[in-house]
């Protein structure tokens, strides 16, 4: 039996069911928050993601990975206290989310400080992963940074190549935000190339904001997860062009390395609630209730749906 560890503790790889491999449930500053906000209401908000993760789960989503680490607000005593009362598993990660600098806990440590020194994120992701996150009995699963438009800025190479690092020690596959507009990924591939690291065992997340077949066949080719995991988000790309990537590279044979989701969250404080309604289907039901019945009718076989909802996640954490 192959496990992953949940937030409910480990579970068999095979009961994971279909997967939405890129939600998070709640997405915040909460240094800012404190300072500006009076949105944020604790007891309502976590009520309310109990009943959306519920109402996914009555949908048929067996288990959602969460990607939300250093830099999005994670509480995982909090998703510890919604998984005790939802019917889905969530998968937790470590990590550290920056588009240029490392926060500045880690700036003038380890090699911020003096290069050449062992990077302490190094550790702290691997005792997230093999001991628990601080406060709690949950274990993180899985290693999750970023790279965006700004590039391979000394901040996120630093963490990159620390998460590679974690991911020798430990075995626990790697999720890197990417930008495919510019490319990302191929420095994601450099990178972990030099480190070591089976591609195999990283997803190169939003590259689903991408139409680019041939740059994203490349990328799967290599062995790389494709995350077409952002619908829902159609002012970045429309709800038929993201349709459309997905079928043409099920066409070139590329089912086997994609995964779905909608990179969306109960609650997120980056978007000023006016606002929000500007993305009505940017919501959990949106991949099993819209995008899948678009794939099917468009040439895409249940088979190839199972392995991107099944089969693809089931591998990834599975090794």
């Amino acid at each position: 039996m192959t496990t992953v560890q949940s937030a409910r503790g480990p579970l068999d790889t095979a009961d994971l069911g279909r997967v939405l491999m890129h939600e998070h449930v709640f997405v915040l500053t909460p240094d800012s928050q404190r300072q500006w906000s009076d949105e944020w209401d604790e007891e309502e908000q976590v009520a309310n993601a109990i009943v959306k993760l519920n109402e996914l789960a009555a949908q048929g989503i067996s288990t959602i990975a969460d990607p939300t680490v250093d830099g999005l607000g994670r509480d995982v005593a909090r998703i510890a206290r919604i998984q005790a009362e939802v019917d889905l598993n969530i998968i937790v990660a470590t990590g550290v989310y920056t588009y240029c600098d490392v926060p500045n806990f880690f700036a003038f440590r380890g090699p911020g400080i003096i290069p050449g020194l062992d990077d302490p994120m190094v550790d702290f992701f691997v005792r997230d992963l093999e001991e628990g996150v601080r406060g709690t009995a949950v274990r993180a699963a899985f290693l999750k940074c970023a790279i965006d438009h700004h590039g391979l800025t000394p901040g996120v190479e630093r963490v990159l190549r620390a998460e590679a690092a974690a991911h020798l020690r430990t075995g626990a596959p790697i999720m890197v935000h990417t930008h495919p507009g510019t490319q990302t990924g191929l420095e994601v591939m450099r990178v972990l190339g030099e480190e070591g690291v089976a591609f195999e065992r990283v997803i190169l997340a939003h590259s689903g904001d991408s139409t680019d077949a041939e740059h994203l066949g490349s990328l799967a080719e290599a062995g790389f997860l494709l995350g077409m995991d952002r619908f829902g988000i159609d002012a970045t790309l429309d709800f038929e062009s993201r349709v459309a990537i997905v079928v043409e590279l099920c066409r070139r044979g590329f089912s086997g390395q994609m995964v779905l989701a909608q990179d969306a969250a109960c609650y997120i404080d980056w978007i000023d609630p006016m606002f929000k309604g500007a993305l009505p289907n940017w919501n959990y039901l949106h991949v099993l209730g819209d995008v899948v019945p678009a794939l099917l009718e468009r040439g895409v076989t249940e088979s190839q749906v199972d392995e991107m909802l099944v089969g693809n996640p089931r591998r990834y954490f599975g090794g």
